[in-house]
């Protein structure tokens, strides 16, 4: 398993953009994305570091690994 890094909340939404998830709005700091078929929504802080437990929990609940993530990146 590769290493997570603090990456900006921007940065985390490319990846996840990537993935197919795509952005419906902002609530305050949080961009919310959505993803067809799936019923979870992503809330990604859009702060200049995310740390690695949040990094961690979106991509988990992304329906992703962390090595296919920071292949992405």
């Amino acid at each position: 398993m590769g290493k997570l890094s603090n990456i900006s909340g921007k940065e985390a939404a490319k990846v996840f953009q990537k993935m197919g998830w795509q952005p419906i709005g902002q609530v305050g700091s949080h961009l919310v994305m959505v993803k067809a078929g799936i019923r979870v929504n992503l809330s990604i802080p859009q702060h200049k570091e995310l740390s690695v437990g949040t990094l961690r929990a979106l991509i988990r609940n992304a329906g992703s690994t962390v090595d296919q993530f920071l292949g992405l990146l």
